[in-house]
């Protein structure tokens, strides 16, 4: 099914189907399974069942695509878009022409059967881990068995022997190419759906500690508090899953408003009356961000997008409030790799 969407800011949108989620136009911040994202424009995100995603902006416009299981499966090596090792995979379609030129011609089209394979082609191309397809089959087959077992009495020694039984040298492999261990893939497992059954289901701690592979409630809850910096009660009553405070909202409209003439932290504590600490320990409770790398990203998206339309650098640098032109070059550079002069380029020459 293809859908476009213009999503509720702050609404949990939950993944019961392998979905494609495509970022036609918007700005600001999205989460995925608790990280937040920032800079998603023309970009696509695979998501599989159990994952759920939230904008944090109500301009997004999304093209949405979900897939039947059959046309996932065909191809064990479309797994890599849909399983996510240690971040959120996406293709950015704006390095991808084949991709380009399937949306040319089908921006809303129910035929989605040319996509994945366009899709996956990109991401090995992307190639995120530097590995070769060989060993990436061999890290996803690591990943496939940790989402299967890592709910019962299982360890990062019983995946290592069994692929070791199989001739592979996972924990090698898997610690040189994602810099995890197999037993932190388990425990950050462990700990996501941990943080789903508290936020999203009434199951007791207990429950939930047994049933994310914990045999001591007290010991999940040490985990989950040296991890996340709350208690799983304390965690649950903050994601406000049910009753969706307007603090996001707020924030985020501030952000948009004022983040080219206003980076103190003081200015949006005044503006959200509370204090500079308060802001702070809320901000990042809730949105799993700083509010100064809000600010940043703010900025950043602002200044992409400016570049887009053909501005000159130094008049990016004016409109965002940078002193001087070279002031916001090194900014540019320092949260996004490239200068704003290269970004331009790769832009209209892609």
């Amino acid at each position: 099914m293809v859908q476009k969407l213009h999503p509720e800011i702050n609404k949990v949108y939950f993944v019961n189907k392998y979905t494609l989620f495509h970022i036609l136009s918007g700005s600001g911040t999205i989460q995925v399974d608790f990280k937040n994202y920032a800079d998603w424009q023309d970009k696509a995100i695979y998501l599989e069942k159990g994952q759920y995603i939230k904008f944090f902006s109500d301009d997004f416009v999304v093209r949405k695509i979900e897939f039947p299981n059959r046309a996932i499966f065909e191809k064990k090596e479309v797994r890599v878009l849909f399983k996510h090792l240690i971040s959120l995979g996406y293709i950015n379609f704006n390095e991808c022409d084949e991709c380009q030129k399937y949306l040319a011609n089908t921006v809303f089209s129910e035929d989605t059967t040319d996509i994945i394979d366009i899709s996956s082609k990109q991401w090995y191309w992307q190639n995120p881990f530097k590995a070769s397809k060989k060993e990436y089959q061999l890290i996803f087959d690591v990943k496939d068995i940790i989402d299967e077992n890592y709910f019962s009495n299982f360890s990062g020694d019983d995946v290592v022997k069994l692929m070791t039984e199989n001739g592979y040298e996972a924990q090698a492999l898997v610690k040189d190419k994602i810099g995890l261990s197999v037993k932190n893939l388990i425990s950050n497992k462990r700990l996501m759906e941990g943080r789903k059954k508290i936020v999203f289901t009434d199951k007791s701690i207990q429950e939930v500690s047994y049933e994310t592979g914990y045999k001591d409630p007290a010991y999940f809850n040490r985990v989950f508090k040296r991890n996340t910096g709350m208690t799983p009660s304390e965690f649950r009553n903050d994601f406000d899953f049910e009753n969706r405070d307007t603090f996001i909202q707020n924030l985020v409209e501030l952000l948009k408003t004022h983040h080219t003439e206003q980076r103190n932290l003081e200015f949006y504590a005044d503006k959200m009356h509370l204090s500079v600490k308060a802001l702070s320990k809320k901000t990042r409770a809730k949105m799993n961000a700083s509010l100064g790398q809000l600010i940043r990203g703010e900025v950043i998206t602002s200044s992409k997008r400016l570049l887009q339309q053909d501005a000159s650098v130094k008049e990016v640098a004016f409109a965002l409030g940078f002193e001087e032109a070279n002031h916001f070059s090194q900014f540019f550079k320092k949260y996004t790799g490239t200068t704003p002069t290269l970004y331009k380029s790769k832009k209209y020459n892609s």
